[in-house]
This record gives C-alpha cells, structure tokens and sequence, in this order.
C-alpha cells in the first residue's frame, strides 16, 4: 500500500527519498523488535504501508535493506576539539556512551544472526557504516594532539589508538548498559593516556 490519502481525501504516492525514509523507519522499529531473524521483506513492507515488490527494486538483497537501515540510525558524531587529548576523549566517550549504548547493545544482541550467517563482526559491520574516506575518531583526536605538540610524531600500533572506544564498547556489552563515568574516565587516565606516553595531567610520562 504506497499510496496514501492527502489531506482533502485527494490519494498521495510517497517517491523518493520520503518513502525510502518510511521504510528505513518501519525497518528499524522491525530489528528493535525482532531482532535479524525477524527482519524480514514482509514484516518490513507491512510496517511501512507498502509492498514488498517496491522493496526489492530498491535493495534486491536483504543485507542492503539492512545496512540502509543501519546508516540512517547510526549517524557519526561530532569530534570534540578541546585543545586537549584527555579532554577530547572524555568528551567523545561520554557522547557515545550517552547516545549509543543503547544502539551498541541492539546490534550486537540483535544482529547475532546476521554475524553468524555472514561471518563477520561488530567491526567489521561499523567499517562498512562508516564513510570509506572518514578516519576513525581516535586516529583524528591523537593526529591533532601531534600537531599541536601534545604527543611525539610516532607511529602508534591503531589497536593502541582505538584502545578507549573498544574498552567502553566491551564494558558496554559486559553489563548490557551504559558505562559509569568513573570507569570511562579510568580508561583515559589510567590506560590510554601512560601507552601513549602521557599524563591525565597532559604532561609526558616521567617528567
């Protein structure tokens, strides 16, 4: 059922990227829901008010509905740029542990099926919402940190660099819930900032 009724009972046709919007919507409220299994053409069609032959013209295969659905609610969010790399990574992990534990937690409860039947991961499910060109948020805040001094020109292992989101992450998915501030600020202090050579205080380590 595509189309609609306007406002003076006049029948309307949802085009373009309004439909392909409704049907992202229906999509995602279906994974909440029901999780990959449940993530089907039909269940997804009927939530939308639409057909599922509408759906296949535009993702032919279900992963392409999924991965659709996926970018429109997994939007990047905004660097920080503080002046400072501990305050930098303090503020992006409190934003992400604030606006996506939840998201974190569906997608790796919910998409469990999904992993199995393709053989991949979390990760590698993040690398492909993520624009190609768009480099991982860590990578950025430790490149200005170099640029304005704070850190030595070095190379750095990127298991090291990414080191505080994927600990947030896994505290995350460990109590199914949003992670208490101290932990997150133990990460940066405690773990990060000495591997990278610094100080919670932003000074280089043993000086």
């Amino acid at each position: 059922m595509v189309s609609e009724r306007g406002t003076e009972g006049t029948p309307t046709r949802r085009r373009g990227a309004v439909l392909e919007n409704a049907i992202t919507d229906a999509a995602w409220e279906v994974l909440v829901e029901l999780g990959y299994h449940g993530f089907t053409y039909e269940a997804i069609a009927a939530r939308a008010g639409t057909s599922k032959p509408v759906l296949y013209r535009r993702w032919p295969q279900r992963e392409g509905l999924l991965i659709a659905t996926l970018a429109r609610h997994w939007r990047p969010l905004d660097l920080p740029d503080t002046g400072s790399l501990r305050h930098d990574a303090l503020t992006f992990l409190r934003t992400v542990n604030a606006e996506r534990h939840r998201a974190v937690i569906l997608m790796r409860v919910q998409l469990a099926d999904y992993f199995r039947e393709t053989g991949t991961d979390f990760s590698d499910l993040r690398g492909r919402l993520r624009p190609g060109d768009r480099t991982p948020p860590f990578a950025t805040l430790v490149r200005r940190a170099v640029e304005r001094g704070e850190l030595t020109d070095v190379p750095r292992p990127e298991r090291v660099v990414n080191l505080p989101f994927d600990l947030v992450r896994h505290d995350m998915l460990m109590t199914m819930g949003a992670v208490p501030d101290e932990k997150i600020v133990e990460i940066v202090d405690t773990v990060w900032l000495p591997l990278l050579g610094l100080s919670p205080h932003g000074t280089h380590a043993g000086r």
